[in-house]
């Protein structure tokens, strides 16, 4: 029997909740709000991102900053849907200080977070944006530049990940 309890949407707001009083990395110290996704919870295609900035922060919100309207026009202009009809999240959950990037440690104490939001949201396809999504998930050392274009798989059962460019590069 299924219930309400279930449903990836509850799932990923029971998720929520517990990355909330998260205090795993030194990132808490600093954070204002946990920043841990948004979204459709069954959403065919989810974006990862790196780390929540300043604006992010701030809302509670991924990518409403700079790079998030760069990503909402892309989504608009290339894949003809809106940000409800996705999911978006990053690799970390806290913004790390003055936008460094994330620390190995950091990337450790969130990736069960991350993992558990792709098992419950079951894209059929994860976009994953710039390095550090990408080399996390595909477990590789490899950068961006020549991940990008290749044919991955990720999870069980295997789906494609495509590696691109985070939008914050296009406005640099």
């Amino acid at each position: 029997v299924t219930t309400a309890r279930d449903t990836p949407a509850i799932q990923l707001a029971i998720l929520a909740t517990e990355a909330a009083s998260c205090a795993a990395c030194g990132l808490v110290e600093d954070r204002t709000r946990v920043v841990f996704g948004s979204g459709a919870p069954n959403a065919d295609v989810v974006f990862v991102g790196e780390a929540p900035g300043a604006r992010e922060d701030k809302q509670g919100m991924p990518f409403v900053g700079r790079s998030g309207q760069l990503l909402d026009r892309l989504l608009a202009e290339e894949l003809g849907v809106g940000r409800s009809d996705v999911y978006i999240t990053n690799v970390v959950k806290c913004r790390p200080p003055d936008n460094r990037d994330p620390r190995p440690e950091e990337i450790t104490a969130c990736r069960p977070y991350l993992t558990h939001q792709l098992d419950l949201v079951d894209p059929a396809v994860i976009i994953t944006l710039g390095n550090f999504a990408s080399r996390l998930l595909l477990d590789t050392g490899t950068g961006i530049t020549k991940l990008r274009g290749g044919d991955y798989r990720y999870g069980d059962p295997p789906r494609p990940l495509v590696p691109t460019f985070h939008p914050a590069a296009a406005l640099r």
